[in-house]
């Protein structure tokens, strides 16, 4: 082989060697960006199931204040539509929170907070109610639950930080265009749905 050859044959493999580096670079990277993604759609289940919990505590909660106050019919009524109207806005999936998916979310879940304030204002006339284990417990389970959602939308935000800043930097901001990784939606409480419903006696 001539010096031309060789050096045609070193100039190949110089080439090969940065194509496999450069290939190497990309998988690390989707395979990176794919990790933050699902951590952000693990944390949005998370965020979901605590919200569930919170809605299945509600028809024991209402069951046991209309024992002691069956005539606030409107208070019930008012919770068990705002329970409702959540159905379908809660089974939203991490790939789908759009500002107007996040916002009608938030919507029905401080639709529903608001109606369970109510419920409590309603046990406040209830001395006996105040005083029945049961409703304590529920109520316990609800000030948790509370607190557990708090929890997990912080979260939530944090791994989407984590993949919002990861897609941005200058290594991945081609990749994650290209791949089709796009920027995530953050969980931002509307000023109406920040105040936790009161569960304090």
């Amino acid at each position: 082989m001539g010096k031309a050859g060789k050096i045609g044959c070193g100039i190949g493999i110089g080439l090969a060697v940065i194509a496999i580096i450069i290939v190497v670079n990309i998988i690390g990277a989707y395979n990176g960006l794919v990790k933050l993604d699902e951590s952000v759609n693990q944390s949005w289940a998370q965020v979901q199931n605590v919200y569930q919990r919170r809605s299945d505590l509600i028809p024991n909660l209402v069951e046991t204040v209309k024992g002691y106050a069956a005539h606030e019919k409107e208070t019930f009524t008012a919770v068990t539509q705002a329970r409702a109207r959540m159905g379908g806005v809660t089974q939203l999936k991490a790939g789908d929170l759009t500002k107007e998916n996040l916002a009608k979310f938030q919507q029905a879940q401080a639709g529903l907070g608001a109606a369970l304030q109510r419920l409590m204002v309603v046990s406040e006339r209830y001395p006996e109610l105040k005083a029945n284990q049961n409703f304590t417990r529920l109520q316990d389970e609800l000030a948790g639950t509370e607190n557990r959602i708090t929890v997990e939308r912080r979260r939530f935000n944090e791994a989407v930080q984590g993949y919002n800043q990861t897609i941005r930097t200058a290594k991945n901001v081609l990749i994650a265009r290209v791949l089709g990784f796009e920027r995530k939606e953050y969980f931002e409480a509307e000023a109406s749905a920040q105040k936790v419903p009161e569960v304090k006696f």
